[in-house]
């Protein structure tokens, strides 16, 4: 038992995106930001990533997010989010799953009514607001990084497909937004192979003709999301819906609808203006979860109107545990792991 590992964890889901918290088990990171201790784990511990989301621990479809101590005094607690695709700067399902971690493990205590606190992601500080009923984490409200329109109504040539109008949008991530009824799609669960397939040639087509640059943080490579969208209904007085889903990576369709992917919904939706500030998007997955995106206000970044949002949202609790890890294993690699398990 000597090259036994332990690590605490707390699997949640938003959604359907299953974010497994690492809640214990870890040694400080190096870094005087959690940005820093992101890029640390990137560069010198990439193993805790391949741990939790593969074989035999996991799947690629998973998500990982790992507590850590924040930088800034004002968060509560810092997190590094690690998906198959690598380290994304921020995700709004990992965001409501880890505010929720924070609430059931008493880091912030729970308070009946609404309550909110600070989290620092890669991405910076992002505030919470967290609706608890009867002791009960009922709804999750995070800021959605500054979203904005890149490109409208490109038309790209993809083998098999023929010719593809996309638009593009930077929501934390380039996403190339598609209409899914123009693909032929209707978003329904039994499509998913079919729309993962279809949205792996679009963006490779798209990587192979171009890059993306954000007007802040520059080059931060390759394009790696799609969209799809259903069509938009109103169903009220400043709230629409739509069916909506995001392929992350070559064979993985994310359970919900991303907080990213409504944000860059917003984007698209300002741009063309369809929605003003005060109106509300639900986008609707496969699997008929939702996440609820407010348009709370917009603003100019140079070329770009730039639309401030929030993603609201429900996590639920599946496991606690504690897994053993066995360096013995030969299915497990602990290479880029053992120097960061605190002892």
């Amino acid at each position: 038992m000597s090259n036994d590992l332990t690590l605490r964890l707390m699997d949640t889901h938003a959604g359907g995106d299953v974010s497994r918290i690492v809640t214990g088990g870890i040694a400080p990171l190096p870094g005087s930001t959690v940005r820093e201790q992101m890029e640390y784990l990137q560069r010198d511990a990439d193993g805790l990533r391949k741990l939790l989301l593969f074989e035999p621990y996991g799947i690629p479809e998973m998500s990982v997010d790992l507590l850590v101590p924040p930088a800034d005094p004002q968060a509560a607690a810092g997190y590094i989010i690690m998906e198959v695709m690598g380290y994304p700067i921020y995700s709004g399902s990992n965001t409501i799953c880890t505010a929720t971690a924070v609430l059931e493990q008493g880091i912030v205590p729970k308070q009946e009514g609404t309550q909110r606190f600070q989290l620092e992601a890669p991405a910076g500080l992002v505030q919470v607001e967290a609706r608890v009923e009867n002791g009960v984490v009922e709804a999750i409200t995070c800021e959605g990084l500054p979203s904005y329109i890149d490109s409208y109504r490109h038309t790209i040539h993809v083998p098999s497909l023929g010719d593809v109008t996309y638009s593009v949008a930077y929501s934390g991530g380039f996403y190339a937004l598609v209409d899914a009824t123009d693909l032929g799609f209707d978003l329904t669960l039994d499509e998913e192979d079919d729309l993962s397939d279809c949205a792996h040639r679009i963006v490779e087509a798209i990587q192979a003709e171009r890059g993306f640059s954000h007007y802040t943080l520059g080059d931060v490579g390759p394009l790696p999301f799609l969209h799809f969208m259903g069509p938009v209904e109103q169903v009220a007085d400043n709230f629409y819906r739509s069916r909506s889903t995001t392929y992350v990576h070559p064979g993985v369709i994310c359970r919900s609808t991303t907080g990213t992917g409504t944000s860059a919904r917003l984007a698209l939706m300002h741009y063309e203006g369809r929605i003003q500030p005060g109106d509300r998007l639900e986008t609707v997955s496969l699997r008929e979860t939702g996440f609820i995106g407010n348009f709370t206000g917009v603003h100019q970044e140079g070329p770009h109107q730039v639309v401030e949002n929030t993603i609201t949202g429900k996590s639920y609790v599946l496991a606690h545990s504690d897994i053993v890890v066995n360096c013995d294993d030969p299915m497990v690699e602990c290479s880029g792991l053992q120097h960061i398990v605190s002892s």
